[in-house]
């Protein structure tokens, strides 16, 4: 667990990192933002991110984010909360009420599951499609070859807020193919927003593109791994 200091030293360097990336290819550093992954962490240091102005936020479940998300937000107004772990569509009215931005839209029947959501409370959130590029049977995401229809199913027949796309590399695969293809297949979609890139990769994510970056790790240090299988 890391203390009040190393929390927003860690900031500072994976800021510092990721300037860097974007200094290499010539990206201007206001096109990329950072969500720090607090996933099993608890609300204290999120708040102690929070104090050293960190307000882009992820969590994976929707139950551990309920417990502590609403006294945080209402502390703090103007976090913006992104799911990005798995959707179950028996979770959607929750997931609708906490998030602000769902980033693992990743199937038909979850995307018609949010689009009656959003009609019935009025509240739309953007989201992004997760791809999965490495086509792992055990891993959520469309395929590459899918992902331009259901980007099109989603918009014109759930009228679906589709602001980008989002991938998880392959963990024993070199990120950086997986970056490339995502970048080419938003392109080619015509879609802006790119998500990815976690603690191990992510200043290689913002070479090729992304846009937001998910880190958890370096900046909260190392997890509980009875808590949580899951890298980030």
């Amino acid at each position: 667990m890391t203390n009040d200091r190393s929390i927003g030293q860690n900031l500072v360097s994976v800021h510092d990192q990721i300037a860097k990336s974007a200094m290499e290819v010539d990206r201007p550093l206001s096109d990329i933002d950072l969500c720090a992954v607090s996933k099993t962490f608890p609300a204290d240091q999120i708040r102690l991110a929070l104090l050293e102005g960190q307000r882009i936020f992820g969590e994976n479940r929707v139950q551990e984010a309920e417990e502590k998300w609403p006294a945080i937000k209402t502390e703090f107004p103007d976090v913006e909360l992104h799911l990005i772990g798995p959707l179950q569509t028996n979770k959607i009215r929750k997931a609708v009420g906490l998030f602000d931005v769902i980033q693992t839209l990743d199937r038909p029947k979850l995307a018609a599951a949010l689009a009656k959501e959003f009609a019935a409370t009025g509240r739309s959130l953007p989201c992004y499609v997760q791809v999965n590029t490495g086509e792992e049977p055990q891993k959520a995401g469309i395929s590459p070859a899918e992902t331009e229809a259901f980007v099109q199913e989603c918009k014109e027949e759930h009228n679906l807020d589709i602001v980008g796309l989002m991938c998880i590399p392959p963990h024993n695969e070199e990120p950086a193919p997986h970056f490339a293809l995502l970048h080419d297949l938003a392109a080619k979609i015509g879609l802006h927003r790119l998500s990815m890139g976690m603690s191990a990769d992510f200043p290689i994510a913002v070479e090729f593109g992304a846009t937001i970056v998910r880190v958890g790790s370096a900046i909260f240090g190392a997890r509980d791994i009875t808590k949580t299988a899951a890298a980030d």
